[in-house]
């Protein structure tokens, strides 16, 4: 088989085949009158017909079960194998490659294997784990459809080791840690994955073999936008399922400008987009309050925290959201002494909200005397 893209990185191939590198039989190809791009404003490539030479491997040598791993590793993105004749060493061999939908993508820039590696490459490979994970369990289809949460919750995993702020003064690491087993109960939005592992302990020896379960999530960005001229803040209200299935009477919460960061993002980049979809805000500047786990003794979720500082004139409120995403979304203005009577009073019972108001107490004459 031919493959032109992604596929092209050998360890993304090994992993989705579920073999070694040193077992396949990889080749240097190129196919004649076809040329490869990115995908427009996609993280993968495209092949298309036409004058030039598109560089790739040939593998050969693969069974019926590597050929069906390839497929549905492929087939949930309306990819299709189709025939061709590629080169390795001036010698011509019949195969396959993957042709994706007609139409289905606009043509980008030229594909560089190198660029793709750089940016996407551990990330998509985190992601192609857990989608091989599903292999024999699961529909193509049906992966393709939790994609989007697969790629954030691989971001979130480059992300835990690009971007490390914690002090430990144990000194331990996760080489610390001996993990004996992981199941996945469950999956579609979020995880649900349990280990069986055992920890170092703090008298040199190693702790027995234990089950935790941990709740997947994505990071997320939490900003609380503020006026320091005005000396008041933005908070949104909408309906939250966590609330309800406590038990709680008022499921409707009062919080801070919050999403999920999405593959390709960063976290301030989310932080702008965020404020835009949910309130209709240009942020003009993000002040880092905290980088932090929500509940690390159960979740993933991690947090980045910030204050942006903004315009917030009277008219700024109203109803807004991401129809595909189902919100419904209504903001309010309260001044700073508004919120602080909410935090003393708990009646801010959201804790990035609470967070990110003691900060805001703490360096709001700083913030006021540079508006």
């Amino acid at each position: 088989m031919f493959f032109y893209g992604t596929l092209r990185h050998v360890p993304l191939l090994s992993l989705v085949l579920g073999r070694s590198a040193q077992t396949l039989d990889v080749s240097e190809a190129t196919l004649a009158d076809h040329q490869v791009f990115w995908a427009k404003d996609q993280a993968f490539p495209m092949i298309v017909r036409g004058e030039g030479t598109a560089k790739g491997v040939l593998v050969a040598g693969l069974s019926d079960e590597d050929i069906a791993r390839l497929n549905y590793y492929e087939g949930g993105f309306d990819y299709s194998l189709e025939k061709v004749v590629v080169s390795v060493s001036n010698e011509d061999f019949e195969t396959e490659v993957y042709y994706p939908e007609p139409g289905r993508w606009q043509i980008g820039n030229p594909w560089s294997l190198r660029d793709w590696v750089a940016r996407w490459g551990e990330m998509t490979l985190h992601a192609a784990e857990e989608v091989m994970g599903y292999y024999g369990a699961r529909s193509a289809q049906e992966v393709a459809r939790m994609f989007p949460m697969i790629r954030a919750r691989a971001t979130a995993r480059v992300n835990a080791r690009v971007r490390n702020h914690a002090y430990s003064p144990g000194g331990f690491t996760d080489k610390d840690v001996s993990i004996q087993k992981v199941v996945r109960p469950y999956a579609n939005f979020f995880s649900l994955e349990e280990y069986d592992l055992s920890f170092r302990r703090y008298d040199g020896g190693q702790s027995d073999m234990v089950l935790r379960a941990v709740f997947k999530a994505t990071d997320a960005v939490i900003v609380l936008p503020y006026d320091p001229v005005r000396d008041r803040v933005l908070l949104i209200e909408q309906f939250r399922p966590g609330p309800l299935a406590r038990g709680d009477q008022l499921p409707w919460q009062l919080e801070p400008i919050a999403g999920r960061v999405d593959a390709g993002e960063t976290a301030e980049e989310t932080a702008h987009r965020e404020a835009l979809e949910e309130a209709g805000l240009t942020l003009e500047a993000l002040h880092e309050v905290a980088h932090c786990y929500s509940s690390p003794g159960c979740s993933t979720e991690y947090y980045d925290i910030y204050v942006g500082t903004c315009d917030l004139p009277d008219d700024v409120t109203g109803v807004s959201g991401v129809k595909e995403e189902a919100e419904d979304i209504r903001s309010y203005l309260f001044s700073f002494d508004e919120l602080m009577q909410m935090v003393d009073r708990m009646q801010a019972v959201n804790a990035p909200l609470v967070l990110a108001g003691l900060w805001l107490a703490r360096h709001r004459e700083r913030l006021r005397a540079g508006a």
